[in-house]
C-alpha cells in the first residue's frame, strides 16, 4: 500500500542522496513501493476491451507510445476521443523506458537517464496524477586529468580548478580576464566558447566532451549552437533551476502505463507502423522519425545515437548519479549510477551504465537531432512534404526534428491536443498546424 504525503519539512528520504531537494513535492511514506509491471501485460490492464470498439471514423491513430504519443492519447481520451496507440517496441514509454536490472534489482533507465524537471504548473499537475513523485536534485560531476569538478561551472569549480579562494565578484572578474576579447564575430562553436570562457576552461570541460558527443570538433560546429555558458558565481550545484524536479516512484514505465489506462485508449506494442493504417482513422499523429515517414525522400537527417556498457558491483561504484568524462582519457562520454535515481529504495549492489555516442545509422534510435547546416537544408525540403499531407500530424522530438526535454514534450502534446480538439469542434482541422512544435 502506498500512501502519498506532501513533505515541506527537511527531506528524510535520503538513502543515497544527501542533497535531495526539499521543495514541496509528493514523497512516499511506507515500505512497499509500486514497481513496473512486466512487459506485455499493459494491454490486459486496459479496460477498453470490455466495451464495444469505438467507430473507426472517430478514432485516431497515434504512432509511438513514448511521452509525446501517450500524453496526447490521454488528453484526447479525457475529451472523448478514442485512440489506438501503437509502438514498434515491445514496451511503452519510448526512450524513457525503465526496467529492473536482473542482477542488481536496480531500476535502470534503459535508454539513458531521464531526470524530470519543469517550471510549468500544468505539466507538474498532469504528471502527478498517475504515480507519486520524489524530489531529487541533479548534481553533475565532471572528471578529467585535472581532477573532479562540479557542473555546471560554479564558484566551487573555479576555485577548485585554479586553487583559489575567490569571492563571487572576484570570480566574475577573473573569468572576464580569461575571455578571448579579440573574437567579436565567432565563426564556429570553438570561437564562441573561447569568447565566453577562455581557452583553459574551454579545453578542460568543453572541447573533448563536445567532440565525443557530436563526433566533430567544436571548430566544425556552428557558433549559434552555443547560446550561452551557464557559469554560476555561487556554490549552488543544482544543474537545473526549475521549481519541480524528481523521479516517478515505480519508474517511468509504470508512469506511462498508468497514463495509458483509459477505456478510450487501446495499446498495441510490437506493432510496426504501416501507412496503409492511416485510412482506417479520422486522424493520425506520428511521433517517429520525420525522414523515415517520407522514405528518406530528401535524404537522411542527422542524429547522434548512444551505445551502452554495464558495470555491476557491490556497494556504490561511482558515488553520484551523473559523471561526465570531459577529456579523451575515456571514449565514453558519461557514466550513470542508476540506483541514485531511485532514492526511495535500498540496494546492496549497484550498476553503472556508460554512454558511447556515435553517428546514428538508418534504423538506430535517434537521441539527439544534429541540426547542422546540411540537416536544416534537408529539413526545409521535408517541411514542403509535410504541408502536402492530410489528416496527419507530426509530434515529439523525432516527428518535429527538435531536441526536447521531457517537460517540453509533455507540454507540447497537451497544448497540441487542445488545439486539435478546438479545431475538431469547429470542423476546421485544415487550420491545425501540421507539427506540434515548430521545427525551425
Amino acid at each position: 500500500m502506498i500512501r502519498r504525503e506532501v513533505i515541506t519539512e527537511p527531506c528524510l528520504l535520503r538513502p543515497f542522496l544527501p542533497s535531495i531537494a526539499c521543495s514541496p513535492l509528493p514523497s512516499i511514506v511506507g515500505a512497499n513501493v509500486a514497481r513496473p509491471r512486466a512487459k506485455g501485460r499493459l494491454e490486459r490492464r486496459i479496460p477498453h476491451a470490455a466495451r464495444p470498439p469505438p467507430s473507426f471514423m472517430k478514432r485516431v491513430l497515434i504512432i509511438g507510445a513514448g511521452l509525446a504519443g501517450s500524453v496526447l492519447a490521454r488528453r484526447l481520451a479525457e475529451a472523448g476521443v478514442p485512440s489506438l496507440v501503437i509502438d514498434r517496441r515491445d514496451h511503452v514509454a519510448g526512450l524513457c523506458y525503465s526496467s529492473r536490472d536482473e542482477e542488481t534489482g536496480v531500476d535502470v533507465h534503459r535508454y539513458g537517464p531521464h531526470i524530470f524537471h519543469t517550471n510549468s504548473e500544468r505539466v507538474w499537475t498532469f504528471v502527478q496524477r498517475f504515480v507519486p513523485w520524489v524530489s531529487w536534485v541533479n548534481t553533475i560531476m565532471a572528471t578529467n586529468a585535472r581532477g573532479v569538478f562540479s557542473l555546471p561551472i560554479n564558484l566551487h569549480t573555479i576555485n577548485q580548478l585554479y586553487g583559489t579562494r575567490l569571492t563571487p565578484s572576484q570570480a566574475r572578474s577573473f573569468i572576464e580576464s580569461k575571455q578571448d576579447k579579440s573574437i567579436t564575430n565567432p565563426a564556429n562553436a570553438e570561437e564562441q566558447l573561447l569568447r565566453f570562457v577562455g581557452r583553459d576552461i574551454y579545453e578542460t570541460f568543453f572541447r573533448d566532451y563536445s567532440t565525443k558527443q557530436w563526433g566533430v570538433s567544436p571548430r566544425e560546429m556552428p557558433a549559434d549552437i552555443i547560446k550561452r555558458i551557464p557559469i554560476r558565481f555561487h556554490y549552488g550545484e543544482n544543474y537545473y533551476n526549475d521549481l519541480y524536479q524528481g523521479f516517478p516512484v515505480g519508474g517511468y514505465t509504470l508512469f506511462v502505463q498508468r497514463m495509458l489506462e483509459h477505456e478510450l485508449i487501446e495499446v498495441k506494442t510490437a506493432t510496426p507502423f504501416d501507412k496503409a493504417m492511416e485510412a482506417e482513422f479520422a486522424h493520425c499523429f506520428y511521433s517517429g522519425p520525420l525522414d523515415a515517414y517520407f522514405d528518406y525522400a530528401a535524404g537522411e537527417l542527422g542524429y547522434r545515437t548512444l551505445d551502452f556498457r554495464y558495470e555491476r558491483g557491490r556497494g556504490t561504484l561511482q558515488g553520484c548519479g551523473c559523471l561526465n568524462y570531459t577529456d579523451m582519457s575515456e571514449t565514453f562520454t558519461r557514466g550513470h549510477e542508476h540506483k541514485f535515481f531511485s532514492p526511495w529504495e535500498q540496494h546492496e549492489h549497484s550498476v553503472v551504465v556508460y554512454e558511447y555516442s556515435r553517428e546514428a545509422a538508418r534504423g538506430d534510435d535517434g537521441y539527439y537531432p544534429k541540426r547542422f547546416a546540411g540537416d536544416m537544408r534537408k529539413l526545409a525540403d521535408y517541411l514542403k512534404l509535410v504541408d502536402q499531407t492530410e489528416r496527419l500530424s507530426f509530434i515529439g522530438r523525432l516527428g518535429c526534428y527538435r531536441y526536447l526535454d521531457m517537460h517540453q514534450v509533455i507540454a507540447s502534446s497537451l497544448d497540441y491536443a487542445d488545439r486539435y480538439l478546438a479545431a475538431l469542434s469547429r470542423h476546421e482541422l485544415s487550420e491545425l498546424p501540421k507539427m506540434s512544435v515548430n521545427p525551425l
